[in-house]
């Protein structure tokens, strides 16, 4: 992982040699990352460990489940779906630190926007609705924003299961489903948006450190290249579990070697999300 962010570093200097000036990733230390990153995104539990894998900005934009799991020790299957969801927020936002701080800050005080809702948001949102009892189980659950809305299959039931809710209540779970109906239904997008917003491209040269090249392309010369295809992610996760399919959102890092490259599934007609297995959503 230190070799990965400095070879990362250096094609991310060799590309601002040309005036286009350093990527918004750059600008994501690895101590925003470790501290306040994975704070937002529920997940405070990891911190020591991205804080000594030096994990920034950069790096974030390189990993995959694969990643996750062997180098950070990330071994829930939601906490690491958690984080590749976030990590695709930070795309969407072209990994533009300023603006998601911004936005984040103006949803505070009101139940808008709630793609970059934080965990610790979501927590305040479920305090409002009158079920405080049930809050503190989202504690360093992995739960934000980006999980609710960029997951289709995310519905009450995924929610009150988070949240520990007895499946006996079922009232305070049809209030809960209305609540949700409320936030996130208006910003969701429909089946026929969603494989259209999977296929465009990943982001311009500033939003990251991506730069799109066919695999065709691939010679044994740029094994050591920094250059890696830009590969959008599935978002359509199913609650239930149906394998251990590695969904390798954001493709392979182009300084690895080949043989630690994951081949994406090929993709069946209809949402890319039917080729990928989903998370089981447990009391985290």
């Amino acid at each position: 992982m230190h070799r990965r962010k400095l070879r990362l570093a250096i094609e991310d200097y060799r590309e601002a040699e040309s005036g286009r000036g350093l990527s918004n990733a750059a600008d994501m230390d690895h101590h925003w990352v470790a501290k306040a990153w994975l704070s937002d995104v529920g997940l405070p539990q990891h911190s020591q460990t991205f804080h000594t894998n030096l994990v920034d900005g950069r790096v974030l934009c390189s990993l995959t489940r694969r990643d996750l799991e062997e180098h950070l020790s990330v071994n829930k299957k939601f906490h690491q779906t958690s984080l590749l969801l976030g990590i695709e927020l930070l795309h969407m936002l072209n990994f533009d630190k300023d603006s998601l701080q911004a936005r984040r800050a103006q949803c505070e005080q009101q139940n808008t926007d709630p793609l970059l809702w934080t965990c610790h948001r979501i927590i305040k949102w479920v305090r409002d609705i009158d079920l405080k009892e049930f809050a503190d189980s989202l504690i360093s659950s992995g739960l934000h924003g980006a999980v609710m809305v960029l997951d289709p299959s995310f519905n009450a039931d995924t929610m009150a299961t988070a949240l520990g809710i007895p499946s006996n209540k079922q009232m305070v779970r049809r209030h809960l489903n209305e609540e949700m109906k409320t936030l996130i239904g208006s910003v969701r997008c429909s089946p026929q948006q969603e494989p259209e917003r999977l296929d465009t491209p990943t982001l311009p040269r500033h939003s990251s450190l991506v730069v799109g090249q066919p695999l065709a392309s691939w010679h044994p010369d740029d094994e050591l290249s920094l250059r890696r295809r830009a590969v959008k992610p599935p978002i359509g996760l199913s609650p239930k579990a149906l394998g251990g399919r590695d969904m390798s959102y954001h493709g392979s890092c182009g300084s690895l070697p080949r043989a630690g490259r994951t081949e994406a599934p090929p993709r069946t007609e209809g949402s890319p999300s039917h080729t990928y297995p989903g998370i089981e959503v447990t009391n985290v």
